[in-house]
């Protein structure tokens, strides 16, 4: 329940601090004196739309704050534990909301931020307000189809419907894809396997490109090389005056000295490794300038390779190393294309699959419908007499196509609430025959019925009582004030017999402090609740007589 309520600049309201009891609390003054903005404060708190034209002139922000003390078991409580917002013995929530002119809003949950999208999340487990929009809202097939289903208890045979239908939808979707994507495969089949054969011919390897250049840059240079190698040669192995010629008359030299002094012994060792190696330098270039020759023909080959891999570089990739990436992805690709037909045949088979469980579920989750709108129909009439619609034919047909099924989110079924008030008149949808008032007693009626069912504290009507008056609007009080058992409920209403059934009465009043306008509420009781509802009843005239009908509507209201 909604025990605590502060306010601080919002509207007209300068400063507010409220306090609540259970059950039933009804909420009156004049038109304008901003009863709704209590409901409208109540509403930012569980997450609806704020502006800044709601901030009080002439301050930046407004400052809205709730205290919630959640039923024990509500499924609340363990989601709010889960976060580390509520401890394992705490059971109250206080939410803050913060409206600033610059746009930014702030939300505190149990002093934690958190996001105005979580605020929205808890807030429709937390209060259900009902207003003239919300009646309308009743007209919806899709809000007529959740009623049932939270009367009969469906909401988890619905979720499982569901589940099973998003992942068909989910199949179905990808069915589609595969069918438009191969009214375009053959082309491109075609596009890919030119590309592949071309790539596959070139037969590229890695690396080939630079040695291809090497050799170019030799063959091209054939003569420049030769003329090199066996200027080297020359050096090295030259009769009498090359390198190897005056490495043996060192060696000679050396072994002479080695008889007169041991220790240049590594020295003459040194030579003769240096002897080795100039010979197997020498061995090497002789037959490196034997290779080396001119071959215009090679060359040629060379040039017309280099070519091709030139252009496929401009095709596929600036690099080789990308022309071969290509050619791997492209293979892939004609892989996956041509595995296309069996994967759509699989695909095919796990819809159809897929379509007899979804039918299966539809059909029960049908039935389960039929079964409940019987039961529930029963119930409203009773409660829809009781709010002096006695008159009043109630249906709920629930139809199904008896050709091919055609399935939605919520099944294949459409609910439909049908009303007549007149007697001999045949039942018609809701959006046709019902009035503002009509739909009230309606909504209430609902709300009746599903109140042990409903889970959500608090509720608020905000002037359902609309279009109505005299027994009827007694009628609305009572059942309201019923509702109360179940619930907390709030309800503004300018009708004396809806006031005097709260069990709780606040009045709201605009006043003057200066230059300034700002609202004030008042919580009464004994006379001055006996004074507001005789207001209500007499307007600007309260005679004795009226005071004795207010004092009348709410001792009757006691009983």
């Amino acid at each position: 329940m909604l025990t605590e309520l502060r306010i601080v600049n919002f509207a007209i309201l300068e400063e507010l601090s409220l306090r609540f009891e259970p059950g039933f609390t009804v909420l009156t003054g004049e038109t304008g004196a901003g009863k709704s903005l209590l409901i409208d404060a109540i509403a930012l708190l569980v997450g609806g739309r704020a502006s800044a034209d709601q901030i009080r002139f002439g301050t930046e922000e407004a400052s809205l704050e709730a205290a919630f003390h959640l039923p024990d078991r509500h499924p609340l409580q363990a989601r709010l534990r889960d976060q580390g917002i509520l401890g394992p013995e705490d059971s109250e929530l206080i939410v803050r909301r913060v409206i600033a002119r610059s746009g930014r809003n702030r939300v505190y949950l149990n002093g934690t931020m958190s996001s105005l999208h979580a605020l929205e999340e808890l807030g429709g487990t937390l209060v259900d307000l009902h207003g003239q929009h919300d009646q309308q809202s009743l007209l919806a097939t899709a809000t007529q189809r959740s009623v049932v289903d939270a009367f009969g208890n469906l909401q988890e045979r619905g979720a499982a419907y569901r589940q099973e239908y998003e992942a068909w939808k989910g199949a179905c979707e990808e069915r589609d894809r595969l069918i438009r994507e191969s009214q375009h495969r053959t082309q491109r089949e075609e596009l890919l396997r030119f590309q592949c054969a071309e790539l596959d011919e070139a037969a590229l390897r890695e690396g080939e490109d630079e040695e291809l250049q090497n050799e170019r840059r030799r063959l091209s240079s054939s003569q420049q090389i030769g003329a090199l190698a066996a200027e080297a040669l020359e050096r090295v192995n030259a009769e009498g005056q090359g390198i190897l010629a005056q490495l043996v008359l060192t060696e000679r030299a050396l072994g002479q000295l080695l008889q007169i002094d041991s220790t240049v012994g590594e020295l003459t060792r040194l030579t003769v490794e240096a002897k080795v190696v100039l010979k197997e330098m020498a061995g090497q270039l002789r037959d490196y300038a034997e290779r080396v020759e001119a071959d215009p023909a090679r060359l040629g080959v060379i040039e017309d390779r280099l070519a091709v891999i030139q252009k496929l570089k401009k095709k596929f990739g600036g690099s080789l190393l990308e022309v071969l990436a290509a050619h791997r992805k492209i293979k892939d690709e004609l892989e996956e294309l041509q595995g296309s037909d069996e994967q759509l045949g699989k695909l095919r088979q796990r819809i159809h699959e897929q379509q007899a469980d979804l039918a299966l579920l539809a059909r029960q989750l049908f039935l389960k419908r039929g079964e409940a709108a019987k039961r529930m129909a029963k119930v409203v009439r009773q409660e829809l007499e009781a709010l002096k619609m006695g008159q009043t034919v109630f249906e709920i047909h629930v139809t199904a196509d008896a050709g091919d099924l055609e399935f939605g989110p919520d099944g294949i079924d459409q609910v439909e609430f049908r009303l007549s008030t007149n007697a001999g008149e045949p039942a018609k949808p809701l959006s046709k025959v019902a009035s503002g008032g009509e739909l009230s007693r309606v909504m209430l009626a609902l709300k009746t019925v599903l109140a042990e069912r409903d889970r959500v504290p608090v509720l608020i009507f905000d002037e359902i009582d609309t279009g109505v008056g005299g027994a009827v609007a007694a009628a609305i009080g009572k059942r309201l004030r019923g509702l109360g058992r179940y619930h907390q409920v709030f309800c503004i209403t300018h009708l004396p017999q809806v006031a005097a059934q709260g069990q709780h009465h606040l009045c709201v009043e605009k006043s003057q402090d200066g230059n300034r306008t700002v609202t004030t509420v008042h919580p009464l009781i004994g006379q001055g609740r006996e004074n507001e509802i005789a207001r209500m009843l007499g307007g600007l005239t309260v005679t004795k007589k009226v005071r004795e009908t207010a004092a009348e509507l709410i001792a009757d209201a006691g009983e």
